[in-house]
């Protein structure tokens, strides 16, 4: 999950096969958009999706505002397997970015140079 309003050509870096959620913002739409044409088999499942958010949003709100419709799109009962971690870039780990996502069973953190990953059991 990237929040980073100003991620930009840094998506390209990451790695295909791998689903991305990122916020939809005039710096990343065009990045996604060329990389949905340079990856034309990809889906929800292992590409990339773009989403909306408020520009008065944190990236702090806009993760807690999008981990509803990513458990759904990979959670338990839409994903065979279910996703194990989520490595988030934009914001750090914060208290009530822990405690959300603990109401997902990611209990399980370690800081990264642009963020954090997240995990549970499998």
């Amino acid at each position: 999950m990237v929040v980073d309003r100003e991620y930009g050509e840094k998506l390209a870096a990451l790695e295909p096969g791998i689903p991305v959620w990122i916020v939809d913002t005039p710096i990343n739409k065009p990045v996604a958009q060329r990389l949905w044409k340079e990856r034309p088999g990809a889906d929800y499942r292992s590409g990339i999706t773009t989403f909306t958010t408020t520009e008065q949003s944190s990236p702090e709100d806009i993760l807690i505002g999008e981990l509803d419709t990513i458990d759904l799109h990979h959670g338990l009962y839409s994903a065979d397997p279910p996703y194990t971690v989520l490595k988030v870039n934009g914001t750090p780990p914060s208290d009530r970015i822990r405690a959300e996502l603990s109401a997902y069973g990611l209990e399980e953190f370690h800081e990264t140079a642009d963020g954090f990953t997240a995990s549970r059991p499998v």
